[in-house]
């Protein structure tokens, strides 16, 4: 997979903020709050300074995705650095459950925009809002995808050298 660093991209169809008008907020039984709203992420990123892990999955299917969540996000170690770190996003692709259409529409242009050609696959972004558009700009720190080559039983150790190495790039 390519890696694009410290890029800019547009999301070039602009976003309906009414779109969600509700909070997308899933909290996990580890504790972790998983958010669906572009919007919403933007807004927390924005607030914390902090920036945007877009995880995009096809939770009904893909094997990878399953053992990411299993043996990474789940994790002690990933939970206590994700509390602290990032604002999580979940960019689901399921085959046997349907979206949204607004949900849908927002995951495929994230996908096209990230050129994302695989699952699982990890964005860390900053988002900026065009005021004058409501276009979102997405600022690239990098992408991780299931940490190849990690120890059994230790993918979390292997996978957070990787999104720190990521974020030692961060820049707003």
């Amino acid at each position: 997979m390519s890696k694009i660093r410290n890029a800019f991209f547009a999301l070039i169809v602009l976003l309906n903020v009414n779109a969600f008008s509700q909070s997308s907020a899933k909290t996990a039984e580890n504790g972790l709050v998983w958010y669906t709203n572009l919007q919403e992420v933007h807004e927390l990123s924005t607030k914390s300074n902090k920036p945007i892990f877009a995880f995009f999955t096809g939770s009904d299917w893909c094997g990878w995705c399953k053992k990411l969540q299993n043996n990474v996000f789940v994790k002690p170690e990933f939970i206590d650095w994700a509390s602290k770190n990032v604002i999580l996003l979940e960019l689901d692709f399921p085959r046997a459950k349907p979206l949204a259409p607004e949900l849908s529409k927002q995951n495929a242009e994230l996908a096209q925009a990230l050129a994302v050609r695989g699952y699982p696959t990890v964005w860390l972004l900053y988002t900026e809002k065009v005021e004058s558009t409501n276009a979102i700009n997405l600022n690239t720190l990098g992408s991780l995808g299931y940490p190849q080559g990690a120890i059994a039983g230790k993918e979390e150790v292997k996978f957070l050298s990787d999104a720190a190495q990521i974020m030692a790039n961060k820049k707003k």
